[in-house]
């Protein structure tokens, strides 16, 4: 694998650390541990003295802030590496600018309070956005590291049907992450609680707490339709091109979309404790990027005067 290939898997594999952190940090409800100051900690550069709610969330941001240079590594090293209009290029530079909103998303949540066990509607919808960031930058960051060791970019010569599937199938997943967004606030906000019993709340309990619980139950279902969704697309995809790697991509994505529902089904029986949570949330990571590399495979350009061949790390920078 050339080097600027592995750098780049290793971003990846980086920036899913750094969301299980957050998924941890919101967990546990340490989003409030720095206090309502971004990007200081309670007013320091580090802090001093921290309680074990500082140390999360300082830890959260202290990994954000490294993943961040990285993607800046990332750009810096496909200028050196690849000429002007490659696409590995692009998606670096993409990553880039989605990395920047992810740290204005970041921000937001603090600034404006919506941490802890912070209920409000404002809260969810913020939540909701920054899960579909997250996945486009995990996206972005996917296609650096697979454009980076392969033909790059995509081909317009795609059946209707191959192309849809895969439409729907990214819809579908975005749909499911926010759906599943929200349960894991309502998960935060009263642990342990029953999907039924939450179905159940009087207006004893603040309405935007029974609105979140009682959403939950929109995430399984969503889950559903877009493990069909997944498998479709790939079913799609190995029947309009059937070589290796699009095999090999097609039965990594339908093995992890098997497992991730079993995971599912288990985190709803435990009640969604916390390591379950993670692991829930690392499985749908690795569904995504496995999507990702699907639809890279089915949609590369074949080989010929239309494939873009990587260039070799340069010694010296490319300009172009």
């Amino acid at each position: 694998m050339r080097p600027y290939a592995k750098l780049a898997w290793t971003v990846v594999g980086w920036n899913v650390a750094v969301v299980l952190w957050g998924a941890f940090v919101r967990a546990t409800g340490s989003g409030a541990g720095c206090g309502s100051h971004w990007p200081l900690c309670n007013g320091e550069v580090v802090p001093r003295s921290p309680a074990l709610s500082t140390v999360i969330e300082f830890t959260h941001r202290a990994t954000s802030g490294v993943a961040a240079l990285l993607v800046v590594a990332l750009v810096v090293g496909a200028r050196r590496a690849f000429s002007a209009r490659h696409p590995v290029r692009r998606a670096a530079w993409a990553s880039l600018g989605i990395m920047l909103i992810e740290a204005g998303l970041g921000a937001g949540l603090v600034l404006f309070g919506w941490v802890a066990k912070d209920a409000s509607f404002a809260r969810g919808w913020v939540m909701g956005l920054h899960l579909v960031n997250t996945l486009l930058l995990l996206a972005a960051l996917t296609l650096t590291a697979d454009w980076a060791s392969r033909p790059a970019g995509f081909s317009l010569a795609v059946p209707g049907a191959v192309a849809a599937g895969l439409w729907a199938a990214f819809a579908a997943m975005l749909v499911a992450g926010v759906t599943g967004a929200v349960a894991a606030l309502g998960d935060t906000l009263v642990p342990g609680m029953p999907f039924e019993q939450g179905l159940m709340l009087g207006p004893e309990v603040p309405i935007e707490v029974r609105a979140l619980l009682r959403l939950r139950i929109a995430h399984p279902l969503m889950a559903v339709l877009a493990a069909g969704a997944l498998l479709a697309a790939a079913r799609l995809a190995v029947g309009h091109r059937g070589d290796a790697r699009v095999r090999g991509a097609a039965l990594r994505l339908s093995l992890l979309t098997g497992i991730q529902l079993g995971a599912g089904l288990v985190n709803v029986w435990l009640r969604a404790p916390v390591a379950m949570q993670l692991v829930h949330l690392l499985l749908a990571d690795l569904v995504w990027i496995a999507f990702v590399l699907l639809s890279a495979a089915a949609l590369a350009p074949m080989a010929g005067a239309d494939a873009v061949a990587p260039g070799p790390l340069a010694a010296t920078p490319q300009r172009g």
